[in-house]
């Protein structure tokens, strides 16, 4: 048995499928992750995501601490409640884990990473603060959820503390506001608009089933994964890794170049794969035809091989879409070995469905 949410028996009474997740029992879907997904694409859904990684980073060194950890640059956060969206790298400029930092004003940030990598998350931000004056403190005592679609903010707001929800719903992409112990950020992994709420374990219980009472739908982790797909949003430990930098992953828009004196962890590595030039870049494809792309195939192209590193069956768009790690060079076609036949497929730019709406053209359903 794995570690469990606060929302663990309330899942498991829904009837939803539990499986190992990090090290954690969470549920992969109540029924249908077909309905689950178009839930959140066209209404609203909520998931329990408590398993994520919370930690509250104080001290007077915090700042010079997190300008030296992260390959973006929080001082571009320059209001309080803002959050910004970063990679946390090795000297080799691999990705140890991507992470969103708010700045909660003076010395005071809260970091959120992944529910996966947190033994090896805390571990290296910890050796990596023994030369500033910083605490990290785990926020195991909150829970957290997302709810997530085109109506999430309206149904949610008036289920929130008096005041915070209207202060909630003025909140920007990627600002937060807190009030009584309830944090609300305007983030997400699905493509769609919405919030995730950290709140103590007993509010997050009377919220979740407030959020089912209001017609939000109850959603697994099988709907956040292909939700996250169709909106081109990078899983840690298959589209980037500690063996890819940001700048071969789709997310150099993460990465502060200036100023050139921020020597943060990973800079001299990706200065010098940016001046060597790039081998691979992470692109979309769309099967052309029946089949599923999964993670793991070998993708032939007119420049070489490459591999899919996610994939899976779009319920928006009616066809198999992915990510996948090519040859710089390769063209607009490839083909995509599945059960030892290759099938044509199309590469598109990794984005395929934000804000409910299709960017790219889906291949035959």
């Amino acid at each position: 048995m794995g570690k469990q949410t606060s929302l663990y028996q309330r899942h498991v009474s829904a009837g939803a499928r539990i499986v190992d997740f990090g090290g954690w029992d969470m549920p992969l879907h109540y029924g249908s992750q077909i309905d689950e997904h178009h839930a959140v694409r066209n209404k609203a859904g909520v998931f329990d995501v408590s398993h994520m990684t919370v930690v509250d980073v104080t001290g007077s060194g915090s700042r010079d601490w997190l300008r030296k950890l992260l390959s973006n640059d929080v001082d571009r956060l320059t209001t309080p409640g803002k959050g910004l969206y970063s990679c946390m790298l090795n000297p080799a400029g691999g990705i140890i884990d991507d992470l969103i930092v708010y700045w909660q004003g003076g010395a005071a940030y809260r970091v959120v990473v992944n529910a996966a990598t947190r033994d090896a998350d805390l571990g290296w931000m910890e050796k990596q603060a023994a030369d500033f004056d910083v605490e990290l403190n785990e926020r195991i005592d909150l829970s957290m959820l997302a709810v997530q679609g085109p109506q999430a903010r309206i149904i949610a707001a008036p289920l929130l503390p008096a005041e915070l929800g209207e202060a909630a719903l003025t909140l920007g992409s990627f600002v937060s506001v807190e009030k009584d112990q309830v944090f609300v950020a305007r983030t997400g992994y699905t493509g769609e608009d919405g919030w995730e709420i950290l709140l103590p374990a007993d509010a997050a219980d009377v919220l979740w089933d407030d959020l089912i009472g209001a017609g939000v739908q109850p959603c697994g982790l099988g709907a956040r994964d292909t939700l996250r797909l169709e909106a081109g949003l990078n899983l840690y430990g298959q589209d980037m890794t500690m063996s890819t930098s940001p700048l071969e992953s789709n997310l150099s828009w993460t990465i502060a170049w200036e100023p050139v004196e921020r020597d943060f962890i990973g800079r001299h590595a990706l200065v010098g794969q940016r001046n060597a030039g790039l081998q691979s870049r992470l692109v979309g494809l769309v099967l052309d035809g029946r089949g599923v792309m999964r993670a793991g195939q070998r993708v032939a192209t007119d420049a070489g091989e490459g591999q899919i590193t996610s994939g899976g069956f779009s319920p928006t768009l009616q066809c198999s879409i992915a990510l996948a790690r090519l040859p710089l060079a390769a063209g607009r076609h490839c083909d995509v070995e599945i059960r030892n036949k290759l099938n044509p497929a199309r590469v598109v730019p990794p984005s395929f469905v934000k804000q409910g709406q299709i960017k790219i053209e889906s291949g035959e359903s």
